[in-house]
């Protein structure tokens, strides 16, 4: 469920079709994903919340680069985007 939540908030960031509050909504549903996912991602095949967290680092730095450069905020929010679709992908269980 973590991992839907960010992923679910990462594709509202990178669309931006809601506004500055959804997108707001959207980076804290990243975080709390992240950090909520954080013990499934112990273990030998944890890789995917090393992505995931990259991708959330990336979203905040984003979002605080936004306020001075929208072009290059926006940039790396797609980028962290990205990242964190990757590694919820990859952490999803499939059994």
């Amino acid at each position: 469920m973590a991992l839907l939540v960010a992923a679910a908030g990462a594709i509202v960031i990178m669309l931006e079709l809601l506004g500055n509050v959804a997108s707001l909504i959207g980076l804290g549903g990243v975080l709390v994903g992240t950090v909520l996912a954080a013990p499934a991602g112990r273990g030998p095949r944890g890789g995917w919340w090393t992505v995931l967290a990259a991708g959330a680092a990336l979203l905040v730095l984003g979002a605080l680069l936004g306020l001075a450069s929208g072009a290059v905020g926006g940039l790396i929010a797609l980028l962290g985007g990205v990242a964190v679709l990757v590694g919820a992908a990859m952490g999803y269980p499939l059994d």
